[in-house]
């Protein structure tokens, strides 16, 4: 296993943006190692640091992939991963487990399956309501003390969860969907927050690619289970986002970009995911691409807290598809 010396989790460690390895564990369509190992190679070069995975991506297909495509870099980077969703023969989809005992379990073998002898941040993936946040956040302090761990995060948390949370241990980051069609979080978790002086990183931050431009082609994309990529909502939520390509058109930049400047200027830490090197790198090229305030109000203006057409989730992923959500 690969040894790093731990440094504190914080933006200025982590930069402008991440990258979700998601999607190269074939959650939009097929997926290729090879090019996937060469994508995450760019990424490195490119200067991207901060790399987010899960155990339950693939079913630890991700975290293989990720360990050996970043061997020999361990020391340049930081690697988030999470666990929670708990499979098992018996039954479909997944639970939500959170308790100390699997909190350790599932540590050990992300470890092992990255290669390494720590994780720079490890998240609850979803809130287990069968176990006290104080539990899970407990036995998760206690692997930070062993070196297994340097900091803890939470996934998709409320307001409540996360001041119970880092009463217990401070929370290091926070990692929920957030973008220009899912602005929910700006109520009451983007200023808990911030209060509390924890790191908001936005997974989904182009939407599962529609604010890029993108829709499913593929057999097996699971966007087809999610209710905002049914026909009729495909149709209401386009027109909202010609906003968005009136705004890439003006500036001579990408929908993407102009998706990921959005949230860089909110003071997140986006983590967009690809399979492609190209779209690697016009995602990066937005870390240097600054909306002013007109067209952030512009921006804001056009896509209102709870207008987007259809539900995040499709009904029966709660929680069976949410390892392929983020």
């Amino acid at each position: 296993m690969e040894t790093k010396q731990m440094v504190a989790f914080s933006k200025s460690v982590i930069g402008k943006q991440g990258f979700g390895a998601m999607p190269l564990s074939s959650v939009y369509g097929s997926s290729d190692d090879a090019e996937s190992t060469r994508t995450l190679h760019r990424a490195i070069d490119l200067g991207i640091t901060f790399f987010d995975t899960s155990d339950s991506y693939g079913r630890g297909h991700n975290e293989t992939l990720l360990g050996k495509a970043l061997a020999g870099q361990r020391d340049r980077l930081v690697i988030a991963s999470k666990f929670g969703f708990r499979f098992s023969a018996e039954q479909a989809g997944a639970r939500v487990d959170g308790s100390p005992a699997y909190a350790r379990q599932a540590v050990e073998a992300s470890l092992k399956r990255l290669g390494v002898d720590h994780i720079d941040l490890h998240y609850l993936h979803r809130v287990d309501t069968n176990t006290p946040i104080e539990d899970t956040v407990g036995e998760l302090s206690r692997l930070k003390e062993e070196g297994k761990i340097g900091a803890i995060g939470l996934s998709e948390a409320s307001a409540e969860i996360i001041r119970r949370a880092h009463k217990v241990h401070p929370i290091a980051a926070l990692q929920s969907e957030y973008s220009l069609w899912s602005r929910d979080v700006e109520a009451e978790i983007l200023p808990t927050v911030r209060e509390l002086g924890i790191v908001f990183v936005p997974f989904s931050p182009l939407g599962r690619g529609f604010l890029a431009g993108s829709l499913p082609t593929e057999a097996g994309d699971r966007r087809e289970l999610h209710p905002r990529y049914h026909a009729d909502a495909i149709e209401a939520n386009a027109r909202r986002r010609a906003l968005i390509e009136r705004v890439a058109e003006r500036l001579g930049v990408t929908l993407a970009q102009v998706a990921i400047a959005w949230l860089i200027a909110k003071d997140t830490v986006p983590i967009p995911g690809t399979r492609r090197i190209a779209n690697l790198e016009a995602n990066w090229a937005a870390n240097k691409l600054e909306l002013d305030e007109a067209t952030i109000a512009e921006l804001d203006e056009a896509f209102p807290v709870g207008t987007t057409v259809g539900d995040r989730f499709a009904v029966q992923g709660r929680p069976q598809p949410a390892p392929a959500s983020s």
